[in-house]
């Protein structure tokens, strides 16, 4: 089961990638609005990722090194 949503996963990230692409060269209206969404949702990633809010945030379990 975990397979099939990471292939997902990676499926509808080729598909926005392609998207971006296909949208620079001028593509139609509707794949200007899914290479919209697929940039703001990597910006979002991004931003929410840099604040620390997810994957290697300040974590208040870890152990420190007070001897």
């Amino acid at each position: 089961m975990m397979i099939v949503l990471l292939t997902m996963g990676v499926l509808v990230a080729a598909a926005g990638l392609g998207a971006v692409v296909w949208a620079a060269r001028g593509g139609p209206r509707w794949v200007h609005g899914v290479a919209k969404v697929t940039t703001t949702s990597a910006e979002l990633v991004m931003a929410v990722k840099k604040s620390g809010r997810i994957y290697g945030g300040n974590n208040s379990n870890s152990s420190s090194s007070d001897g």
